[in-house]
């Protein structure tokens, strides 16, 4: 059972571990063990997140949601397979609490008339620079 905070907990049914074979550096090891951890955790389906919480953990998740609602980490940091686990549950409770912060709302605000008056005559001023870099006459 995971920890999430004081009002959610996570149960075992709702993750399955699955360890796989790492890939990159490791020597002969990296071909006998499987270290790499592959944790399944059924969001859609978990009765312990609020409606709210899911979709804005479907948001934060991407790639790693499936179509059947499940959030899928893999973690093949450490060549320990204890340690991947540790990373993989850590990330998920991670994941899981900034689900759990609703983001505010954001009031759009119109630019004020001083704000506009100052980009245009900046934007003037560039523009008179850039006219004054032309091809000089040598007639005169």
């Amino acid at each position: 059972m995971l920890q999430i905070n004081d009002n959610i907990t996570i149960e075992d049914w709702e993750l399955t571990e699955q360890f796989v074979r790492s890939s990159g550096p490791g020597g002969q090891n990296v071909n006998k063990v499987s270290t790499a951890v592959e944790l399944r955790f059924e969001a859609e389906r978990s009765p312990n997140l609020p409606a709210p919480v899911k979709t804005r953990l479907r948001k934060l998740a991407g790639r790693r949601w499936t179509n059947e609602g499940a959030l899928i980490l893999q973690v093949e940091e450490t060549r320990s397979q204890a340690r991947n686990r540790e990373i993989a549950r850590q990330r998920l409770i991670e994941l899981i609490q900034k689900a759990l912060h609703k983001p505010k709302r954001r009031i759009p605000t119109r630019p004020t008339l001083g704000s506009k008056k100052r980009r245009l005559a900046s934007k003037k001023a560039r523009g008179d620079v850039k006219s004054l870099r032309g091809k000089v006459d040598p007639t005169d």
